[in-house]
């Protein structure tokens, strides 16, 4: 699709993304695309999303697991993977970071931890287009 992601573009995405976003989230069942607005944390090529293994969007994507997002001049394909419980011993590092990024409203009886089916939802991009200052970058992130 485009380039591969450069140090420009990188950077980009972590000043712009690096923080509590409202993205546009979409996936697929029998074909219908079903679209949500998620809170996302960009870092290191991937979105992260704190939701309910329960909910429909992990179950679609435990179906098919390519979505696509979009948000504050930027879309992108990538592919869902739910990392499982928000407290699982390999999610430490990454919860760590996210906790601090959604401190604003985490903790506000929304997210339950202690509740096995709260979990930690990672999108890892495949491609995507990001505007910035008038310039179009065409990323390809794998």
């Amino acid at each position: 699709m485009g380039e591969k992601l450069t140090k420009e573009t990188a950077q980009i995405m972590e000043e712009r993304f690096g923080c509590d976003n409202l993205l546009a989230l979409a996936t697929v069942e029998e074909g219908k695309p079903h679209v949500r607005t998620v809170n996302g944390y960009y870092e290191d090529g991937a979105f992260y999303i704190v939701t309910y293994a329960l909910s429909n969007k992990i179950r679609q994507i435990e179906k098919e697991p390519e979505v696509a997002l979009c948000g504050d001049w930027f879309t992108a394909r990538g592919i869902g993977e739910n990392l499982g419980h928000v407290k699982a011993e390999c999610n430490e590092e990454i919860m760590s970071r996210v906790r601090v990024v959604f401190a604003e409203w985490y903790d506000n009886g929304h997210t339950n931890e202690d509740d096995p089916n709260t979990c930690l939802l990672r999108i890892r991009l495949t491609e995507g287009v990001l505007f910035h200052h008038g310039t179009r970058y065409d990323i390809a992130f794998s």
